[in-house]
């Protein structure tokens, strides 16, 4: 019999931390916070995270032109019940509306957002390799091909 109580007990407790969801999961990503450099054949882009309250952190990608900041992306990373959220809003893409993509996969050092219903991409990811660098990576099927953009980043602040 006392076995199993022990049993049954086991089981809900597995079930019960299986399906709550990911709290404080946003403290995981704060990590991206500061200033990220991607350098490419054409310049530099950038992505600049902060910390906006104990569940939002925003970003913004962007290229320097002469003394012009460009902007191209912005991105809120929210954790509402449910979940913890990756919601760029594109330039000149989705009608210049948000996008939200879910927590996946969360770790110290990977952050993997998803949302197949998205033309491309449907996967979003940062994994941290050190302290001053991550990579960043967006991949998916576009055109019917699968596809995939690597960003390697090196944190400049």
């Amino acid at each position: 019999m006392k076995t199993r109580l022990f049993f049954v007990v086991i089981v809900i407790v597995v079930f019960c931390s299986w399906a709550m969801p990911i709290r404080d999961s946003i403290k995981k990503a704060t990590w991206l916070i500061g200033t990220w450099e991607n350098k490419t054949s054409r310049g530099s882009i950038y992505e600049t995270w902060a910390k906006v309250n104990d569940k939002e952190l925003f970003a913004k990608s962007y290229a320097l032109k002469e003394r012009d900041t460009m902007v191209f992306e912005s991105v809120l990373l929210v954790e509402e019940k449910g979940g913890l959220f990756y919601i760029p809003i594109v330039t000149n893409q989705n009608g210049g509306q948000p996008v939200r993509f879910t927590l996946k996969t969360i770790s110290d050092t990977t952050l993997i957002f998803e949302n197949p219903q998205h033309d491309f991409p449907q996967i979003i990811s940062y994994t941290k390799i050190d302290n001053d660098r991550l990579v960043a990576e967006i991949s998916g099927v576009k055109n019917g091909q699968q596809r995939k953009q690597t960003f390697p980043m090196q944190r400049i602040r």
